[in-house]
């Protein structure tokens, strides 16, 4: 007769202590899971929030650097219109400047042209005091022997008069006679072999010679002694 072996009632209690940590485990490793998840989010939840903020201050950034751009271009327009009036009031200047300066160069050619065309009034109205004495001589003539002392008086008061009228003028004689020779004021036409004059003086004038105040107007012809 076969005897049976009796199974035994329920779980032992080492089966269920290993089964009831296994569930512990797995229920901390859910937990933790969970931690990491909540974690996860919300460290995804602060990039998302700091990358709105970034974009928030990109914008407002970009509109001040807007607005900021719009100020100094309508300040660079006022100044541009500043200097545009600035530089049209020389230009205007200059414009009048320039036509005082032609009307006051065509009025000093005027009075130039004037001055030129009557500097010689005083000593041509000076000259005519001479020709009227010239003339007087000249009709007291009559009898040449008759009147042969005065004409010659006459002649030299013509002279001198017309030497004054020239010295006060300006023009004087130059003096030659004895004077060493002078390429400057002097022309040469000869030379001449003299005892009264050292070598290099002039011998003799020719033609004589007149300065106008410092110019040479005529250099004196002369002879020049070896």
């Amino acid at each position: 007769m076969t005897t049976m072996k009796a199974k035994p009632a329920g779980t032992p209690p080492k089966t269920a202590a290993k089964k009831g940590v296994a569930e512990g485990e797995k229920a901390t490793n859910r937990a933790s899971d969970a931690r990491e998840d909540a974690g996860a989010e919300a460290e995804k939840a602060k990039k998302t929030a700091a990358q709105h903020e970034a974009k928030q201050d990109s914008a407002a950034g970009a509109q001040s650097a807007q607005g900021a751009e719009a100020g100094e271009a309508a300040q660079n327009a006022e100044a541009a219109d500043a200097q545009s009036a600035q530089e049209e009031e020389p230009d205007a200047k200059y414009m009048r400047l320039a036509a005082d300066f032609q009307n006051y160069k065509r009025r000093v050619e005027k009075e130039k042209s004037e001055v030129y065309a009557y500097a010689n009034e005083k000593f041509a109205v000076d000259l005519l005091g001479v020709l009227d004495n010239f003339e007087r001589a000249l009709e007291a003539q009559g009898d040449a022997a008759a009147q042969e002392e005065g004409f010659v008086k006459g002649m030299e008061l013509i002279f001198r008069q017309l030497q004054d009228i020239l010295q006060k003028n300006g023009v004087e004689e130059i003096q030659s006679l004895g004077e060493e020779f002078d390429p400057a004021i002097h022309n040469a036409v000869m030379m001449e072999a003299t005892e009264a004059h050292e070598s290099g003086k002039v011998s003799a004038v020719l033609n004589k010679g007149y300065r106008l105040r410092d110019r040479v107007i005529r250099p004196a012809m002369v002879k020049v002694a070896q």
